[in-house]
């Protein structure tokens, strides 16, 4: 079938998945377990339940564009995370052979793809609606993240990207002969982006660059009895802390749920040194490198919030640009 695979509803792309996903599990003596998908977005995520009753998630990479030396090194970030009091993440799992990336070849995409597997979390997703008390300690477990992450060197063949760049090393659908925008979107968006570079640009000049999860939303951070967990490391890379910062607040809503994030953060250690310029610059970033992967993606849904996206994403940018310009 091919490319044609990822044409198909989501419902028969989800279940050839599945089946693939129960033979990857046989690299970690896992046969008969109950496998269901959980998560079908950027990635296919699975719930796996042993014969044994213990349960694992196996994330397998259908849309990344990670490398195995990337993977790897995601791996090692987290079971150092993992080790570090404080700061709660699931534990990686090794196969049978002690690896922890399992690869293989889905027929029915042609495509090899690659996946890791990590030890299940309890509780439920913080979502887009968390309590002041939650953003607090999302705020502190950022702080806590970026405080274990200064000193960490990866091993040799590890690698990891370096968000130094306006697309975070993804291909670019905005400004290449892919685009499809119009000259004058393109245009009045490349306006933004030497901007946006202008900020990152002094930010990586005068902060310190180690790694960082540069992926903190409510739908990758797990509560549970209190406690919150950290998860899917699939984007982490080499960035500033204030990178992850922008983030977690671009899915915030209020002036109080900021506050409360960026409080918990101070309770851990001194917020990073930038402008309120350059926060926007960073705010809009991520807008925008989800509008170039709305160009790109498999994602059938996804594809359908295009036109709206890219429409209020204009809007962002000629604020932005007003704010800038004054």
């Amino acid at each position: 079938m091919g490319s044609e695979f990822f044409e198909l509803p989501a419902e028969e792309q989800q279940k050839s998945l599945t089946t693939f996903a129960s033979e990857l599990l046989k690299s970690y003596g896992i046969n008969d377990a109950k496998v269901s998908c959980i998560n079908f977005e950027f990635n296919a995520t699975f719930a796996v339940e042993s014969d044994s009753g213990i349960k694992y998630a196996l994330r397998i990479n259908i849309n990344s564009t990670r490398t195995i030396e990337n993977m790897q090194a995601e791996v090692q970030w987290v079971r150092h995370l993992n080790r570090t009091s404080g700061i709660n993440t699931p534990t990686p799992i090794a196969t049978l052979k002690d690896q922890y990336i399992v690869s293989g070849l889905h027929a029915d995409s042609g495509q090899t793809l690659n996946g890791v597997m990590y030890s299940w979390l309890e509780g439920e997703e913080i979502g887009d609606e968390p309590t002041i008390e939650q953003l607090h300690e999302v705020g502190r477990a950022i702080a806590r993240l970026h405080q274990e992450s200064t000193d960490f060197v990866l091993s040799g063949g590890h690698a990891l990207p370096t968000f130094n760049d306006f697309f975070w090393g993804t291909e670019d659908f905005l400004f290449s002969e892919k685009s499809v925008l119009s000259d004058k979107d393109r245009g009045l968006i490349e306006q933004a982006r030497d901007l946006i570079m202008k900020y990152t640009d002094e930010l990586y000049q005068s902060s310190p660059v180690h790694i960082i999860h540069a992926d903190f939303h409510g739908w990758n951070l797990m509560w549970h009895e209190g406690q919150l967990s950290i998860f899917d490391f699939d984007d982490c890379g080499f960035g500033v802390e204030v990178q992850d910062l922008a983030v977690a607040l671009y899915y915030l809503d209020t002036p109080e749920q900021d506050a409360a994030l960026l409080n918990g953060y101070k309770s851990v250690k001194p917020l990073p040194t930038y402008s309120e310029l350059a926060m926007k610059a960073l705010l809009l970033q991520r807008r925008l490198l989800l509008l170039n992967y709305l160009f790109e993606t498999k994602n059938q849904e996804h594809k359908e919030m295009l036109p709206a996206y890219l429409e209020k994403s204009l809007e962002r940018v000629s604020t932005f640009l007003t704010d800038v310009r004054g």
